[in-house]
């Protein structure tokens, strides 16, 4: 038997939770071998049997049967506590357990979809959010293959019990998909490759409507996969075809671009540790006292070349998924702009580069005041005027990329991005998120070219106003007036 779940080091102090299941098995051993107790436990013996037989299920793998036929016997919870602790131990420690432990916890995920715990969904979401982007290591692929094959394995029960599940692994199996693919001559990740493929397609061909649940990000993670034949084909019924999806109500993709995606969505590519990090950042750090929690991040979370896939993630959780409260906003802690501008500085690769920027402007291509959330706007507007004019080379080329989706991004739907830039554009000003856009055509530095190109766009919000005015304007930006009436 394993004597711990966890690896730690020596000067590590004992995770709390590791040592409260250990107790709990230590005193109830004798009570886990058959013959079983008859007697009804009290809610704190419940509990603590239950940590009991968790604990065995983990560290006693040739015993782990024996525990479960002891848990279905004593269950009358519908699973809900045990469920829970399993949901602690993913989200608090996954990457220190013993790869024992990673094993049997899988095999248990298994058997809470088979007896459709209370709960399991959460711990399938918990999982998920553990297969971290662009790393190959073989830990995580592993634990790529084994969650794409539960949910192929599960197929049924998972439509009955709990589809959405089955929607939010397909939007972190088409997301992992991109990265696999840039991968080749691997065996482990083209098999890999290869599972994860056939699970996509077949939500995508079976049960479409429960993929239109993702929203318009569903569109965004598909166009990095056209180059696989399936899904290529996948997009031309899309725009070309679209009842060969069988799904009432469906009838062109302006659809799918009209419907927000969940912030639930964008936390599945982020690991609850690296959420918590970011969230400190964006909540407790000053403007000007972040480089050391940078450079530790960076370390942390992105350590390698292949990890930079990630920025686009983290882009779009920090955009869509964190959304600060006022006295945040109104205060010297660093907004979401600035740690934004530092990401889009951090990558490296051309595609990575451009699809971060994708992720920053992607509700703009399609913003509708009824149904979006301003504050998925304002960390794109604010970093480009902010920037001006000491980093002006970020603010032309946000914009330059701006004008580029707008002119390519969807030709037969052109008139429907340009409505949506054009309302982004218009609630930031009415809103107060900036007083105004004169500063960007008042700039001698920005481009004669973007300028006319934002004349043509918002002929109605700008002026040629002086260039002095360029400095007040973004002083005046500093303290947002829209406050108070942000949209939910």
């Amino acid at each position: 038997m394993a004597l711990k779940l966890i690896k730690t080091a020596l000067h590590e102090a004992e995770n709390p939770i590791e040592v409260s299941l250990r107790e709990s098995f230590q005193i109830l051993e004798p009570k886990l071998r058959p013959p079983f107790p008859l007697t009804i436990p009290t809610q704190e013996e419940y509990n603590n049997l239950n940590n009991a037989i968790l604990y065995g299920i983990l560290c006693e793998p040739h015993l782990a049967n024996v525990h479960i036929k002891h848990l279905h016997g004593i269950v009358t919870d519908g699973y809900g506590y045990f469920t829970s602790m399993l949901i602690k131990i993913v989200n608090e420690f996954y990457g220190k357990l013993f790869d024992s432990v990673k094993r049997q916890l899988i095999s248990v995920a298994h058997e809470t979809v088979y007896v459709s715990a209370v709960g399991f969904d959460e711990l399938m979401v918990a999982l998920l959010r553990q297969i971290v982007g662009g790393d190959t290591s073989e830990g995580n692929l592993w634990l790529c293959f084994e969650m794409v094959t539960l949910f192929l394995s599960k197929w049924d029960s998972l439509l009955e019990e709990e589809p959405s599940v089955l929607t939010f692994a397909l939007y972190v199996f088409l997301r992992l998909l991109a990265d696999h693919c840039r991968v080749s001559n691997v065996e482990k990740i083209e098999s890999l490759k290869r599972i994860e493929i056939d699970f996509c397609v077949r939500m995508l061909r079976e049960k479409f409507y429960l993929c239109l649940k993702i929203g318009r990000d569903l569109l965004r993670l598909l166009q990095d996969l056209v180059h696989i034949p399936e899904f290529c084909a996948i997009w031309k019924d899309l725009l070309l075809n679209p009842s060969s999806f069988r799904t009432e109500g469906f009838a062109d993709v302006t659809q799918i671009y009209s419907t927000r995606t969940s912030s639930r969505y964008f936390l599945l590519r982020i690991t609850p540790e690296m959420e918590s990090q970011l969230r400190f950042l964006l909540t407790h750090v000053k403007l000007g006292s972040q480089k050391r929690y940078q450079v530790w991040f960076t370390k942390k979370f992105l350590a390698t070349p292949e990890r930079e896939t990630l920025l686009i993630d983290i882009v779009r959780f920090i955009c869509c998924a964190h959304h600060p409260p006022n006295e945040i906003i109104q205060s010297n802690v660093i907004q979401r702009w600035a740690v934004i501008g530092w990401l889009l500085k951090f990558g490296k690769k051309t595609y990575v580069e451009a699809n971060m920027k994708l992720a920053l402007f992607y509700d703009w291509l399609f913003f509708d005041d009824k149904v979006d959330n301003i504050m998925n706007l304002e960390p794109a507007i604010l970093l480009m005027v902010h920037s001006i004019p000491r980093y002006m080379e970020m603010t032309h080329s946000l914009l330059e990329f701006l004008f580029i989706l707008l002119d390519n991004y969807d030709l037969d739907r052109k008139a429907m991005v340009l409505r949506g830039i054009s309302s982004a554009f218009h609630i930031l000003v009415r809103k107060g998120v900036v007083q105004s856009l004169d500063v960007f055509v008042s700039c001698d530095m920005l481009s004669p070219f973007l300028k006319e190109s934002l004349r043509k766009l918002l002929p109605d919000l700008l002026l040629n106003c002086p260039s002095e005015l360029q400095k007040n304007i973004i002083l005046r930006s500093n303290t947002p007036s829209y406050l108070s009436s942000l949209k939910s």
